[in-house]
């Protein structure tokens, strides 16, 4: 999760998912799962969380993707940054049901991917290059069928200060110096006096000790904003200078994440049909003690940092709105080219306030990962920055399927 995207990006794509569509078809706080149904529920130890497609018939048609192949491009170009680091020899080889796919395999399937894109005259022979150069792999999804929960998250833009006042005083804060995580990011807990790591404090005890005074980075002025900051894991936040500070993730305690949206909808506030990021912001305001009464129910709490404006993956790419999608690292690779194939929120062209679904087949990268998304069951999408994104993610609970591209072995 990260820090400050280019609301231009996100009026371009908006405005070329007309054409995707007629071709064919904020970490968030997802809403109550089916009945029978859990997207979080891992695989069976062992299984791959990655099988290769075999019938031509399954492959999805990416002719509908070469509309946006520009921010596509963009997309890529980010991952391929990635891979030109170090530290993301660590995470290969990965293994599909058939194949271990390695460091290189990665990379030229990138390269290639490129290519295709830049150098393809039209839909058709993208999707010639495309079969012809890669196997397609689908995810098993949550039970082996191979569904896929689909959410999204985003940038919000909020007004803030430096310095706490009167209004503004509802700060973000900056990492502590005694959270211990592993390379990868994952929080381990507490670094102790005597040197041992223990659990983290909960919300409720570091908001009640202090324990984060003198890391505060900026203040805003309502606690649901916060909230929504640390769910979405960046922001940006217009100050009085006219300056746009960016906000970046930085890090998480190792406390279990819990909805709140999930549990004003158990204790019957909200129904579960009508949960969305806008309804939970319009109950809050109008009942201003609600949220101090269930947030410490979420344990879990996200720290930032200022950075450049992105915002940026966990593998340090800029994502880039509806190319970009965050995912568990722990079944799935990072970097990597994705196909997402769900029925999908959008801007309405002809109600600015409303909003429309369509089925969508779009080309996407793996650069993100979020606190709630776990399993081969989950995908986060990034859709953008600022208070249309901020719409649409929270409207975006959508059932699909989710593939990988790979080279083919030569």
């Amino acid at each position: 999760m990260g820090g400050c995207a280019n609301p231009s990006r996100a009026a371009a794509w908006a405005a070329a998912v007309l054409v995707v569509a007629s071709l064919g078809g904020c970490a968030s706080d997802p809403a109550p799962e089916p009945e029978g149904k859990e997207y979080g529920r891992p695989l069976p130890p062992g299984t791959p969380a990655l099988e290769r497609v075999t019938d031509l018939a399954e492959i999805p048609d990416l002719r509908a993707t070469f509309a946006t192949r520009e921010l596509a491009i963009e997309a890529l170009d980010e991952s391929l940054a990635y891979f030109g680091k170090p530290s993301s020899l660590t995470w290969f080889p990965y293994a599909t049901d058939d194949r271990s796919i390695s460091h290189a395999d990665q990379v030229r399937t990138l390269e290639l991917l490129r290519d295709a894109l830049v150098n393809s005259a039209t839909s058709d022979e993208f999707q010639g290059r495309c079969l012809m150069l890669f196997d397609f792999y689908r995810s098993r999804g949550w039970d082996g069928s191979g569904e896929v929960l689909y959410t999204a998250y985003c940038e919000p833009i909020f007004d803030g200060r430096r310095k706490a006042d009167a209004r503004y005083m509802y700060p973000l804060y900056g990492l502590p110096t005694d959270l211990v995580k592993d390379a990868d990011g994952t929080p381990r807990g507490r670094r102790a006096d005597n040197g041992h790591v223990v659990p983290y404090y909960t919300r409720g005890e570091l908001e009640a000790n202090g324990h984060l005074d003198g890391l505060e980075i900026v203040y805003l002025k309502d606690p649901f904003e916060v909230y929504i900051a640390h769910v979405q894991g960046s922001a940006r936040v217009d100050l009085p200078t006219g300056d746009q500070l960016c906000i970046g993730y930085a890090g998480k305690t190792d406390r279990p994440y819990s909805s709140v949206g999930l549990r004003l909808v158990e204790e019957g506030h909200i129904s579960s049909s009508n949960l969305s990021l806008t309804t939970l912001k319009r109950y809050f305001r109008s009942n201003p003690g609600e949220l101090n009464r269930v947030l410490p129910h979420n344990e879990s709490y996200v720290f930032f940092v200022e950075r450049e404006p992105g915002p940026f993956g966990s593998i340090g790419a800029r994502v880039t709105p509806y190319h970009s999608v965050a995912t568990d690292k722990s079944v799935f690779p990072r970097g990597g080219p994705c196909v997402v194939v769900a029925r999908m929120p959008f801007a309405d062209p002809d109600d600015p306030s409303g909003i429309t679904k369509r089925d969508t087949t779009q080309l996407a990268f793996d650069q993100d990962t979020g606190g709630a998304i776990r399993s081969a069951g989950r995908c986060d999408l990034f859709v953008g920055t600022g208070h249309e994104a901020e719409l649409l993610a929270g409207h975006t609970r959508d059932e699909g399927q989710l593939f990988y591209l790979f080279v083919k072995p030569q």
